[in-house]
C-alpha cells in the first residue's frame, strides 16, 4: 500500500495509543525516512571521550547515514565534525581511530587542511579562487560543527539545527550515567579495547523494545541460562558460585521476580528496568573496591551508589547503559531489516581489575556474537521480523496493563512486566519523525 509519508497524518497513523503497524518494522521507504528525520532529530551517541584522550585523537562513526569525527582539539574540548571534506565531499578519516598529522585534519584526495575545530586552514593554490565569490561560500568556512555535547564522558550530538535541547531531550534519565560515572572511586570511565558488533537480521526497533521487555526472559532464556542453573543444581549448587553462573542464572527468574523489579519510564522514549532490584543485584561482592569506594565517597553516599543496580537504561533511540555492570550496547540500524549491536565494555578507574574481569565476561556470556543468551533474543528477532511478513494480522499488540490514563503522560515507575516503556519509545518516534515536517 503507497503511502505519503510526507505527511504527518501518515506517520501519526501508524502508532496507537496500544498498538503499531507492522510496517514500522519493514517498510524501507520508512526506514529512509527514520534516518533523514528521526536520527537528525534525536540527540544520538557518539562515543566516549576517553576514545580521544589527546589532541589530535579521532574516532569516526556514523549518526544515521551521515559520516561524523569525535575529535579532541588543541584545546582539550571534544567536539563532533562531518567526516567530510569542504571542498568535493571526500572522508576526511577512512579509519575508525587515530591521531591527526601535524594537528590538522588533511583531505587525502586534494590537500585541503582544516584546524581541530574545524575551521579551514589551508587551501592548495589559493589564488585560484580569487574573484570567484569563494569566500562567501560555507565552503569557505571549513567543517561546520555539530551540535554536541559531551555529559560525563558520554557524548552526544544532535545533527537537526533546531529541536529539543539536550536537558530537555534527557531530563532525569541522565541519573543512569551519573551512577554508572560514580561507581568509580575517581568518578571517570574508560572505554576498554574495541566493541564486539554483530548483525541483527531485524529491524532497530525490536532491540530497543527488547532492553526493557521483562516478560520474555525466563522463556526466551531458558535454553540458555535455564541449563546453565540446572547444571549447577545438578552438580549440589555449593559453594562460591562462579561469576558465569551469577551472571547467567538471573535471567531465567520468575514474572513474579521481573514485575517487581520496576521499570522507570521518562519522556522522549528513555526508560529503565530495576527500580527496586535487577540481575545484577546479588553478585559476590569485592571488598577492595567497596572500601575504594568509601574511601572516595564516604560510606553513607559509597552504599547510595552501589545500592542502584538498574539493569537496562534505553537512551532512545539508540543507546543502552548497564551501570551496574559497566557495559553499554549502540544500535546502529543499517536496512528495514538488519541492524549492526556493538558492546562496549568500560572500566572503572580506580577499582580493582576484578570489576573489569566482570563485565568482560557478562560482555562476552551475554551481549557477543559467541554469547547463548544473546543468541536467544537474536533468534526471537529474526523470527519476528520473518513472522510480520503475514499480511494476516496489521497490528503489533502493546496492550499489556495499557490504559486510557496514558494519553495525558507516560512518565512514571510502574511494575516492570508492563509494555508502556514500548508505548513510551513509539510516542518518542512520532515525535521525532513528525518534528519539522509540518513547516515544509
Amino acid at each position: 500500500m503507497s503511502r505519503n509519508f510526507a505527511d504527518p497524518a501518515t506517520i501519526r497513523s501508524l502508532v496507537r495509543p496500544d498498538s503499531v503497524h507492522r510496517d514500522l518494522y519493514r517498510d524501507p521507504e520508512l526506514f529512509e525516512l527514520e534516518m533523514r528525520q528521526l536520527w537528525r532529530n534525536a540527540w544520538i551517541y557518539v562515543g566516549h571521550d576517553s576514545q580521544v584522550p589527546s589532541a589530535g585523537d579521532f574516532y569516526t562513526t556514523l549518526i544515521g547515514r551521515e559520516p561524523v569525527i569525535m575529535l579532541r582539539g588543541a584545546d582539550g574540548k571534544v567536539r563532533v565534525l562531518p567526516n567530510r571534506c569542504a571542498h568535493k565531499g571526500t572522508k576526511l578519516a577512512s579509519a575508525v581511530h587515530g591521531r591527526c598529522q601535524a594537528g590538522m585534519l588533511r583531505c587525502p584526495y586534494h590537500g585541503w587542511t582544516y584546524r581541530l575545530d574545524g575551521t579551514l586552514r589551508s587551501v592548495p593554490l589559493k589564488a585560484g579562487y580569487e574573484g570567484t565569490g569563494f569566500e562567501a561560500t560555507a565552503s569557505a568556512e571549513g567543517l561546520r560543527q555539530i551540535l554536541a555535547v559531551n555529559y560525563r564522558g558520554f557524548v552526544f550530538a544532535r545533527l537537526a539545527d533546531d529541536g529539543l535541547d539536550f536537558q530537555d531531550y534527557f531530563g532525569e534519565s541522565l541519573s543512569s550515567i551519573d551512577n554508572m560515572v560514580e561507581r568509580s572511586p575517581e568518578g571517570r570511565l574508560e572505554v576498554v579495547g574495541p566493541p564486539l558488533r554483530y548483525l541483527h537480521d531485524c529491524n532497530w526497533k525490536m532491540f530497543v523494545e527488547n532492553l526493557n521487555d521483562a516478560m520474555h526472559p525466563m522463556v526466551a532464556h531458558e535454553s540458555s541460562a535455564g541449563t546453565a542453573k540446572r547444571l549447577w543444581e545438578e552438580r549440589g549448587g555449593q559453594g562460591p558460585m562462579p561469576m558465569v553462573i551469577e551472571q547467567f542464572v538471573p535471567f531465567v527468574n520468575g514474572y513474579d521476580f521481573f514485575e517487581k523489579m520496576g521499570v522507570k519510564v521518562f519522556d522522549n522514549g528513555h526508560s529503565y528496568t530495576g527500580v527496586n532490584f535487577s540481575i545484577h543485584s546479588k553478585y559476590s561482592s569485592v571488598g577492595a573496591y567497596e572500601s575504594a569506594m568509601t574511601a572516595a565517597y564516604g560510606a553513607e553516599r559509597a552504599r547510595q551508589i552501589l545500592g542502584e543496580v538498574r539493569h537496562n537504561t534505553v537512551y532512545f533511540p539508540s543507546l543502552t547503559v548497564k551501570g551496574a555492570i559497566q557495559a553499554i550496547r549502540v544500535a546502529r540500524p543499517l536496512a528495514a531489516d538488519q541492524t549492526l549491536i556493538e558492546s562496549w565494555t568500560l572500566r572503572l578507574c580506580g577499582a580493582p581489575d576484578e570489576l573489569l574481569a566482570r563485565t568482560a565476561t557478562y560482555t562476552r556470556l551475554i551481549n557477543a556474537p559467541t554469547s547463548v543468551v544473546g543468541h536467544d533474543d537474536l533468534h526471537c528477532y529474526r523470527s519476528i521480523q520473518q513472522g510480520l511478513a503475514s499480511s494476516s494480522q496489521e497490528w503489533v499488540s502493546l496492550h499489556r496493563n495499557y490504559s486510557p490514563a496514558e494519553a495525558g503522560g507516560v512518565a512514571g515507575v510502574y511494575g516492570a512486566t508492563n509494555e508502556i516503556p514500548m508505548r513510551g519509545q513509539y510516542r518518542a518516534w512520532v515525535k521525532l519523525m513528525t518534528l519539522g515536517l509540518e513547516a515544509r
